[in-house]
């Protein structure tokens, strides 16, 4: 029974098309025209941008009284209301676990804001666990967090796999362990010459799979 280890924003959840929805009913809220739409999707750049520094660009650009703090959990608070688990993503984990893998969710964010997500979505009935850094005091690539989600699991790391879709965190995470992964591509092109995923898959079902037909050629899923 190996481990199937799991990123969870753009991989399990669509983080890009919640925070879309979001930033929609936020600039309607405002008053804003929905022209801003691609300044906000373009000021939280993927979720990679500090919420601090999201919420003092909303308040600068719409002359908000509300305290930065209380935007900030507006801004988690509005990603975790939009966040959908697709039940076909759901059932291929099902599926995952049938076979035997063991799917834990490792995520980088914070602990409030990354639970309610995993909770809410319903994705807990799906995982046998979940590690968020903000919790466990590390963050991917660091190869510490996936010890982690493997001692939560009591398992180990041999035959695990890694699916995200970052580079920088889930496929350098994963080579640093030595472990395969499936690099969710979401259109773009692999750049990195350190590292390369095993495989590389344009949806979470097609990662799934790929992990399931794990004894195909890499160059054949590629």
């Amino acid at each position: 029974m190996p481990l199937l280890l799991l990123d969870l924003d753009n991989t399990l959840l669509d983080r890009e098309s919640a925070f879309r929805a979001f930033a929609r009913a936020l600039l309607a809220d405002l008053g804003a025209p929905a022209s801003d739409l691609d300044w906000l999707i373009a000021a939280d750049n993927d979720g990679f941008t500090s919420r601090y520094e999201v919420a003092d660009a909303l308040r600068s650009r719409y002359g908000l009284t509300a305290t930065v703090v209380d935007i900030v959990e507006a801004l988690h608070d509005g990603v975790v209301a939009h966040s959908r688990l697709d039940p076909l993503i759901a059932c291929a984990i099902q599926i995952a676990g049938n076979a035997g893998w063991v799917p834990v969710v490792v995520t980088n964010g914070t602990t409030r804001q990354q639970e309610a997500k995993i909770r809410r979505t319903g994705l807990d009935q799906y995982v046998a666990e979940w590690v968020i850094s903000e919790e466990a005091g590390v963050r991917k690539p660091d190869a510490r967090i996936f010890e982690l989600a493997a001692d939560r699991a009591r398992m180990n790391l041999r035959g695990a796999w890694m699916i995200g879709d970052s580079p920088d965190a889930d496929i350098a995470g994963a080579a640093s362990l030595g472990l395969p992964s499936v690099w969710l591509h979401r259109g773009r092109r692999w750049t990195e010459q350190r590292f390369t995923p095993t495989v590389s898959a344009d949806t979470p079902i097609a990662a799934l799979a790929a992990v399931l037909d794990n004894s195909a050629s890499p160059a054949k899923l590629r």
